[in-house]
């Protein structure tokens, strides 16, 4: 049975919701996630606040609303530039960092909601979470993709197996919880590729926090070469690659 056409009630609804939600994240440009105001919103949709509470019952329903399609539009950009770079790790690890960097350049009030300081009062529900992922689990993807199932470490440069530098034993602690993230994806990497996995994330992602928050003033020149350098040496510690087509 064929699903049915939504009804011109339905369809107004999804205007106005996804009205408030433009205007929400216009308001995240300019003032930043913590000053967030159900009330500055319906202003600036022309709607007196208590319809807005018909639609987002408080602020935090707005927040997880944002996050949700925030960290969705995100990894649907991710997701795709993957697809689009081919079978190659290394265009396919070079497509998906630059992916990134320009979605959070082109979304800075989004980018500080996702991965800038925590909206004092609110917590992320759990409903969050499977759309927060999705970034991340295409960047392990392509590192698995690249290592191989039979991997248990990364090569360097000059294609000999890099030795982990950590005690035996801490490398384990310090990715359990990946590890379990990762079997709940059904994904499995070795503890030394799982870490410099996180690493290489947390440089990327860190990284731009910095070019965006304007960290770089005296020290980098151009954003997008350091960048494509750092992705690099990121590649290289995880034993491949970067290719920039």
């Amino acid at each position: 049975m064929a699903d049915r056409a939504p009804t011109a009630r339905e369809l107004a609804r999804e205007s106005v919701h996804a009205s408030i939600l433009a205007a929400a994240r216009a308001r995240l440009t300019e003032e930043g996630p913590s000053q967030l105001s159900l009330r500055a919103v319906a202003r600036d949709v022309g709607m007196v606040s208590s319809a807005v509470y018909r639609y987002f019952p408080s602020r935090d329903d707005l927040l997880t609303a944002l996050l949700i399609a925030d960290y969705d539009e995100l990894g649907a950009a991710v997701e795709a530039a993957d697809a689009a770079a081919g079978p190659g790790a290394g265009a396919r690890w070079v497509a998906v960092c630059r992916a990134i960097r320009t979605w959070s350049l082109a979304h800075p009030g989004d980018f500080a909601l996702l991965f800038g300081s925590p909206v004092p009062g609110y917590a992320a529900p759990r409903e969050t979470v499977e759309p927060a992922s999705r970034t991340t689990l295409t960047i392990v993807r392509v590192v698995a993709d690249a290592q191989g199932a039979s991997a248990s470490a990364p090569a360097g440069r000059h294609g000999s197996p890099v030795p982990p530098t950590a005690a035996p034993g801490v490398v384990g602690t310090a990715v359990a919880d990946g590890v379990a993230s990762l079997h709940a994806f059904g994904l499995d990497l070795p503890e030394e590729v799982l870490l410099r996995a996180l690493m290489a994330w947390t440089t990327v992602f860190g990284v731009i926090s910095f070019e965006l928050f304007g960290h770089y003033v005296g020290s980098v020149s151009d954003g997008a070469a350091y960048f494509d350098e750092v992705i690099a040496r990121l590649a290289d510690d995880l034993g491949f690659a970067a290719d920039f087509g």
